[in-house]
Formats: structure tokens, C-alpha cells, sequence
């Protein structure tokens, strides 16, 4: 019986520790969704070992005040499935309040000396919220559109509000600090839809054409500043078709 009872155990544990890794659903895999992390170390991903690590089958971007984690630009890790062009990407992030990242999408390698430096759309997320959810462009035009917002970027990368769709510190409350949250990333043909915990939080269509990304990398943000620490699990990625 202790036989059976062990060996009973140490198949739920592996299951558990298959699921933690993973998270993907029964109708997410019918869906077509992908996992992005293996949950047991960086081999599918590429960034500074001094700041990224895997620990409790997260990915972990963490930053000093001195020392090899210090840092002196915004670094990213990049993820190496290739580029992504249209998709619906999901995953669990948690970031401590003094912190600022987010994820990088249809993105692109800085050249010179600044590693792991990347430019292109970024669905932001910090601390204390106070962009969460919004589209900044990372080297690549600055904020795009607002939380709350529905926007069009016109010619020269520069953004028009079409709708205020929701209030934007109402649209706060729905953000944990120092917590988990839900982040969902949609961009199919050039229209982007961030979401957090369920909610739309952004909405914007790139309409300049000289400047905008149809495909490209996606990565992970750790912004220079005050020491800070990121926490990212249960990533997957589904490729859509779409008609621009």
C-alpha cells in the first residue's frame, strides 16, 4: 500500500509540476495555443544572466543597485521562437512596486553596444500601475496610446484619441499590486488590444505606414532605475490568420 501511495504521489507531482510549467488549457490547446517556457530554465529564451533566472517555474528579471545587475539601459530578454506577426499572446505577470516592464512585441534589436536593447510596441506594466496596459513605442515613438483610450497612430508616429472607451482610474482598481496579474496581448493586422485581468485596458490601430511592424520579436522588459524584480509564468502564444 505505502508502494502504491508513493508512486500514486509522485505521479500527481509530476502532473502538478507539468501544469505549473504549462497552464495551458484542454480548450486553449484545441484553440491552438502554445507554450512559450518550459518552466525549467532559459534555453527557449536569451537575455543577461546577470539579471534573468528562473526560480518557482517563473521567468525572473531581477535588478541591482551595484554590481553585474545594474543597469544602465532598459534590457530585454528575447524570446526564440522566432518573429511574431499576428497572435494572441497570454501570461501571468507580477512586478514589484518600485519596478517598470512589460512585453515587447513585433519588436526589433537595437544595433551597437547596448545589449539586449530592443525597440518596437510594448504593452507596458509597472509597479504601481500608472501605465499599465497603455501601447508605448520602446525607442519607436513613446507612448501610443493611453489606458482607457481607443487610438489611431497617424503619420510620424503620432497618436490621435478616437474614443474614450472607460475610465482610466477605474480601470486601476482592477490591477494588483505586488500580485499576480493577467496579461492578454492581441494584434492582429495592425489593430492591438492590451487586456489585464479580463478587462481592455488599450485599443489602437498603426496606420503609418512608413513606420509601423508587421512582424518582429518579442521580449521581455527590465527598465533601468531603482532595483526592481519581475515575475512572468505560464506564457503561450496562438498564431491567428488575419486579412489587413
Amino acid at each position: 500500500m505505502k508502494k502504491t501511495l508513493a508512486a500514486c504521489l509522485s505521479v500527481i507531482v509530476l502532473l502538478l509540476g507539468t501544469t505549473v510549467y504549462a497552464q495551458i488549457s484542454e480548450t486553449e490547446k484545441a484553440e491552438g495555443f502554445v507554450s512559450m517556457f518550459n518552466g525549467k530554465d532559459l534555453s527557449e529564451w536569451d537575455g543577461n544572466p546577470d539579471i534573468w533566472s528562473v526560480k518557482d517555474s517563473s521567468i525572473v528579471g531581477q535588478t541591482e543597485s551595484s554590481g553585474a545587475a545594474k543597469l544602465t539601459h532598459n534590457q530585454f530578454i528575447i524570446w526564440r521562437g522566432g518573429d511574431v506577426k499576428d497572435f494572441v499572446f497570454r501570461a501571468d505577470i507580477k512586478l514589484s512596486s518600485s519596478g517598470n516592464s512589460g512585453f515587447q512585441y513585433r519588436s526589433r534589436k537595437n544595433s551597437g553596444d547596448k545589449i539586449f536593447s530592443v525597440n518596437g510596441y510594448q504593452a507596458d506594466f509597472d509597479g504601481t500601475h500608472a501605465h499599465s496596459g497603455i501601447l508605448y513605442g520602446e525607442n519607436f515613438g513613446g507612448i501610443l496610446c493611453q489606458r482607457g483610450l481607443e487610438s489611431v497612430i497617424e503619420a510620424k508616429q503620432k497618436p490621435k484619441t478616437i474614443r474614450k472607451f472607460a475610465d482610466n482610474n477605474e480601470l486601476k482598481k482592477s490591477l494588483k499590486v505586488e500580485d499576480w496579474n493577467s496579461y492578454e496581448i492581441t494584434a492582429e493586422g495592425f489593430t492591438f488590444t492590451h487586456k489585464i485581468n479580463g478587462q481592455i485596458m488599450s485599443i489602437t490601430k498603426d496606420e503609418d505606414k512608413d513606420h509601423r511592424r508587421e512582424s518582429g520579436i518579442f521580449a521581455i522588459q527590465a527598465h533601468v532605475g531603482p532595483p526592481m524584480k519581475v515575475e512572468i509564468k505560464n506564457l503561450r502564444i496562438k498564431t491567428i490568420s488575419t486579412n489587413k
